[in-house]
């Protein structure tokens, strides 16, 4: 992971305020409030969450002011937290899916996020229902037309600068930017309006995990107060706003939003990711016109030259094990080049084996070979695709599920592009924390609107490789 971005940005706070205690409310305490803020939100017209990096923990992500966080730690001189697995893998926690489940239920109308982690839009919040203020790792931009590229891998600047991509629009082509703020760089029109928007027409905003510190941004949710919005602030740390708060509640924030589905009997859903690989199988004529020379490579559908981070090598093997010998690659870029008789038909299989962070340790893919036969182009429903992959994942409570999404096929050189989509995570949840069973006295629902513990069909956001 890198801490870049967390480094330069503590230039703007006040360290003095570093490493700030925690506090605890008593379970009786805590019981209590959960009920009062799902009241609030089981009345709220239009609610509205501003999430900080206490929301992340959880996932594996360290935060900045608690005891182990990367501010703490560098004002006492300590070595900065390892994160438990590579930044990539890193998954949505109970609170980022419970969100989800609270926007498909149209009770939540908009989220607001100082993280870069790029969590909210990975776990399915709809980009327009987010504002990322201080950008996303996994986010590059184009300057010229707008147009966004949500990434597998971490962008490898911050402060808006250049990137090694161009925008794929035909129309555009312009060089592409990062998301990630600098310490010097003002909180973006495109994030920063429709966030204040949202908090003024709010009549509850809900600050999850974080210190509301950082200016700008802290000064939002106070935007509710003139409309006769309430503040509710869940943080294990005091805050300067708290003073402003109808409600406050200091404990865990996965303990508290988990019991707050419980009481508006709503379930949360279970986080499957799925990621995309292209496999391109490039073949040409032998001068004498009796063998085939082609190549098999194994790419990032962001771009040849991306790395594909969720792979950490492929095993080659044939339907005619005798004939053709089998391969191991482990090194990027993922490439076999062979030379067959032209009249022969074969199987390539593919052993993917996947890198650590992912849910199981391999995938398997078998690819048809006949030189003869040309291959087809069509585009499948991608969104149909990825909801049968999540209902099969879920079922099977395992990942490593594949399917075709797309195929074409190029003429110079001749060449078969087949596009992927794997799953390589599931992640389930238990939200039942409360011990009190008859605190759940939601009988009628949410908003006059009867709710179910079964989950709603997807609503998937369509996003451009």
């Amino acid at each position: 992971m890198s801490l870049g971005y967390a480094e330069k940005l503590s230039y703007i706070e006040d360290v003095g305020n570093v490493g700030m205690a925690e506090f605890f409310d008593s379970p009786q305490i805590l019981q209590e409030k959960i009920e009062q803020l799902a009241k609030l939100i089981q009345k709220s017209k239009h609610l509205v969450v501003f999430t900080g990096a206490g929301i992340s923990t959880s996932c594996g992500i360290p935060d900045f002011r608690g005891p182990n966080g990367i501010w703490t730690l560098q004002r006492e001189g300590k070595p900065l937290p390892e994160a438990s697995l590579p930044f990539h893998r890193a998954m949505p926690g109970m609170t980022h899916m419970a969100l989800v489940e609270l926007e498909k239920a149209g009770i939540l109308k908009f989220v607001i996020s100082q993280n870069v982690d790029g969590l909210h839009l990975r776990s399915g919040i709809p980009r327009e229902k987010l504002a990322e203020l201080h950008g996303n790792s996994f986010m590059e931009a184009c300057p010229s037309c707008g147009s966004e590229y949500f990434r597998d891998f971490e962008v490898e600047t911050i402060g808006l600068k250049e990137t090694s991509r161009r925008c794929s629009d035909l129309k555009c082509g312009a060089k592409l930017r990062d998301t990630v703020l600098d310490w010097e760089d003002a909180l973006p029109p495109k994030e920063m309006n429709p966030a204040e928007k949202h908090c003024k027409i709010a009549d509850v905003v809900l600050c999850l995990g974080t210190s509301l510190q950082i200016t700008p941004a802290c000064n939002l949710p106070l935007k509710c107060l003139r409309g006769g919005g309430k503040i509710v602030i869940v943080n294990l740390q005091k805050t300067p706003k708290d003073k402003k708060a109808s409600l406050v509640i200091h404990g865990f924030v996965d303990k508290v939003v988990a019991g707050v589905m419980d009481l508006l009997n709503l379930r949360i859903p279970p986080y499957i990711r799925i990621d995309l690989l292209q496999i391109i199988v490039t073949q040409s004529l032998s001068s004498d016109k009796k063998f085939v020379n082609w190549t098999l490579r194994i790419t990032s559908v962001h771009g040849q030259t991306a790395q594909l981070p969720f792979i950490k090598s492929v095993e080659v093997s044939f339907s005619d094990r005798q004939k053709y010998k089998e391969a191991s690659l482990d090194k990027q870029p993922f490439q076999l080049k062979r030379r067959t008789v032209i009249n022969e038909t074969f199987d390539i299989k593919l052993k993917l084996n996947f890198s650590d962070g992912c849910g199981c340790p391999c995938t398997q893919i078998n690819i048809p070979f006949d030189f003869k036969v040309p291959p087809k182009c069509f585009e499948l429903d991608k969104d149909d695709i990825f909801q049968r992959l999540r209902e099969t994942a879920f079922q099977d409570l395992g990942c490593g599920q594949n399917e075709v999404i797309e195929r074409k096929v190029l003429s110079s050189p001749k060449s078969e592009v087949t596009v992927y989509a794997i799953v390589s995570n599931v992640k389930t949840f238990e939200s039942n924390c409360l011990s009190n069973g008859d605190l759940k006295w939601l009988k009628d629902g949410v908003n006059g609107t009867e709710t179910s513990k079964k989950r709603s069909n997807s609503r998937k956001r369509k996003s451009r490789s």
